[in-house]
């Protein structure tokens, strides 16, 4: 794929969001669901009025500076409210949202390209992320969710950019970093979990290059009965000394001469120089070039904890300055404890708490997703219901549903996928041990392999953490690890369009295809577009969906 096509995929998927978010932004002219939360607290900063915010207050920054854009941009005003305290149009309170939120599926695309520069990679991966239901949703109305997001994968990007650079320009990269998990944190706590992942990948970066110098000081673990085949191979083997140096010092110069040749003849070469085995499963590409995710090691415990530490917290710091200004009832450490409070207080994660409540275990394979907005009418001429109740059972013709519920199909996929790549970084360990009787250590790991471990590492560092959460969590506390889920079917479907085999490649299309019919068919309730309730019941596919 050339550069120019590559740009020109960019562009069609970043329009597509773009124009998902903004169709019909205005539609519903009243607060969707924590709506009743965000717009009105964005608006209180407009308005000087103080109050208790149960997070961390960068979000609502941003949607108040929304609608002070909005609220000077002369169109869209067609329908206002004064719900948020104020005189507004939905417009201005979800614009900044829609704007921010068609930018997620480019910084996606990033990330991937960045990990492997392979521009299939990150045209599938940004179309993926571009296609689900719950990024659509939580980026058309004001909510705070999508920036966690975007904040936390542009830290990773701006990492990975800094790892394929050097010296000032690395430090450039990293000091954005820093700033950018600072502002994921800035938006709810849960955006620690991003700077984690980025820790632990660097952290395993260091395990594999520490065991790797155990091995190439050939202290390797093996099992009693190689080296008794080793005693019995080195008696013949002294008789045949003087003719086998001669042959070696020959191969060697042959040896040597490949390695030169090719970037994987010399991995091999290396590999074989140190006495370390450079197996690798069939479906896994041999090295072909490097991964920035190699030069973790070149990053000391004294860069990481200024760049990735103090950074970030002094950034979280600073964008509590003006909502302490403004609401002057606690300081610093005493807004912290009663947010810590407010949250152990929410109660258990149970249906009888909210009906919506989803424990982690339910959200990878979408259990229990949430209507945000619910309300029928009984034609589909009639204004669109905005407050009230809906229409009993039976009386209302359609129905208008906005459903925060993922692209199903691109989750269970990506479910499937990253079990794959679990899978494969699993054999890759296991294997050598089961074929040569010993520890070995790869002389080189695949980009295939880096990607596996970072994929897994995050998803692990944004999912495992809300394992130990007891109070009562919904499905969008998901969205910091499904991102993960969404590189990882990406990087699958590539595998797959790569292969030589017919077979995978159209499997590759056949998730593809699947993948895109699918946020068709389930687009109406992430828009709110009317259905009959044949309709709608047609896309509850389980009881626990509605």
């Amino acid at each position: 794929m050339t550069k120019k096509w590559f740009r020109i995929g960019l562009l069609g998927i970043f329009i597509l969001s773009l124009a998902l978010r903004f169709w019909g932004l205005e539609r519903f002219n009243t607060l969707v669901f924590d709506e009743v939360y965000f717009a009105k607290f964005g608006n209180n900063y407009l308005t000087h009025t103080p109050f208790f915010n149960a997070h961390p207050p960068l979000s609502q920054y941003m949607i108040g500076i929304g609608i002070w854009l909005g609220s000077h941009i002369p169109f869209w005003h067609d329908t206002v409210n004064g719900l948020t305290g104020s005189m507004r149009s939905p417009w201005t309170y979800r614009w900044f949202n829609a704007l921010t939120g068609s930018f997620i599926p480019l910084v996606v695309a990033a990330i991937a390209y960045q990990l492997s520069y392979r521009r299939s990679f990150a045209l599938l991966a940004g179309l993926f992320t571009a296609c689900d239901g719950l990024f659509l949703v939580e980026s058309r109305y004001a909510l705070s969710n999508i920036y966690i997001v975007i904040f936390g994968l542009l830290g990773h990007w701006f990492l990975l950019l800094a790892l394929d650079k050097q010296n000032r320009r690395r430090s450039f990269w990293l000091v954005f970093a820093g700033i950018a998990f600072g502002a994921s944190v800035g938006t709810k706590w849960n955006g620690l979990w991003f700077l984690s992942g980025a820790y632990l990948i660097w952290i395993v970066a260091w395990i594999i290059q520490g065991t790797h110098s155990f091995a190439n000081a050939k202290l390797f673990f093996k099992s009693p009965s190689l080296e008794e085949a080793e005693g019995r191979r080195q008696e013949p083997g002294a008789r045949s000394q003087e003719s086998g140096a001669r042959r070696q010092e020959s191969g060697a110069r042959s040896q040597d001469s490949e390695a030169v040749a090719s970037p994987r003849a010399s991995a091999e070469f290396r590999g074989k120089e140190v006495g370390i085995s450079t197996y690798s499963p069939p479906f896994i590409p041999s090295p072909s070039s490097e991964s920035p995710l190699q030069n973790l090691t070149q990053l000391n415990i004294f860069q990481m904890l200024f760049y990735l530490g103090i950074i970030p917290a002094f950034i979280y710091s600073i964008i509590w300055i003006p909502h302490l200004q403004l609401d002057k009832t606690y300081g610093f450490i005493a807004v912290h404890q009663q947010i810590l409070k407010f949250h152990l207080h929410l109660g258990g994660n149970s249906s009888d708490v909210h009906p919506y409540c989803a424990a982690w275990y339910k959200w990878p394979l979408m259990i229990r997703p949430m209507a945000y907005y619910y309300q029928t009418a009984e034609s589909i001429t009639e204004p669109l219901p905005v407050m009230g109740p809906p229409l009993p059972a039976g009386a209302g013709q359609v129905i208008y549903d906005v459903h925060a519920m993922g692209n199903p199909f691109l989750w269970w996929f990506g479910v499937a996928a990253m079990l794959f790549l679990v899978g494969m970084l699993v054999s890759q360990a296991v294997m050598p041990w089961v074929k040569e009787k010993r520890f070995l250590v790869p002389a080189t790991l695949s980009i295939d392999t880096w990607i596996g471990l970072y994929l897994v590492i995050n998803y692990a560092a944004n999912l495992a953490p809300w394992v130990k959460v007891t109070r009562c969590v919904f499905i969008y506390h998901y969205m910091c690890a499904v991102v993960f889920v969404f590189l990882a079917i990406a990087w699958f479907v590539d595998q797959c369009l790569r292969s030589y085999y017919q077979q995978l490649r159209a499997l590759g299309v056949t998730i593809t295809f699947i993948i895109l019919a699918a946020f068709i068919f389930w687009m109406p309730i992430y828009l709110g577009l009317p259905l009959s309730p044949d309709g709608y019941k047609l896309r509850m596919w389980f009881n626990s969906w509605i």
